[in-house]
């Protein structure tokens, strides 16, 4: 059983090594292992997603197993013009094909509920996620050459319109 929550500061070093862990397996393949562990220490560190969770258009999510073990974690920010970007969706392998992204992709949703639709950044070459999202109706709105992409490797934007309450 795992429960959906709103992210505290007791989740810190948990999400941390989540994200760690998640990007390694990710994008070492595609990147490289030295870019990848080099880009996830530095925007994944303990510190780092504190001044996210500070952040009052910054509304994160974990997944938490009954035992209180983080098993996937969710974070979506709004910007100036109010439009909503799915920053991060995360969980650990053991949970693939369980409905838990769903489920934290749900959370994500409902909590923006009224905005006409939300954006992604995905890197290409990440299929798995692409076709996640695209299941869930995603599509793809823009692609960013290298140099304006994650790491300096092409992207796409993806967005869902969101119905109107």
């Amino acid at each position: 059983m795992v429960q959906i929550r709103a992210m505290t500061t007791n989740d810190l070093g948990a999400v941390s090594q989540l994200l760690g862990g998640s990007w390694r397996r990710t994008y070492a393949p595609i990147m490289g292992a030295d870019t990848v562990a080099q880009l996830s220490d530095e925007k994944h560190a303990p510190e780092k997603l504190a001044e996210e969770l500070a952040d009052d258009d910054k509304m994160s999510f974990v997944a938490e197993r009954t035992d209180g073990s983080i098993a996937g974690y969710a974070m979506a920010a709004m910007d100036e013009k109010g439009d909503v970007m799915l920053d991060r969706l995360h969980i650990e392998p053991q949970e693939f094909g369980s409905g838990l992204a769903v489920d934290l992709l749900h959370a994500v949703l409902a909590a923006h509920a009224g905005i006409p639709s939300i954006a992604l950044e995905v890197i290409e070459g990440n299929d798995r996620a692409v076709a996640f999202y695209r299941k869930h109706g995603f599509e793809v709105a823009e692609r960013r050459p290298a140099a304006h992409g994650v790491g300096g490797h092409a992207s796409l934007i993806m967005r869902r319109l969101l119905p109107m309450a």
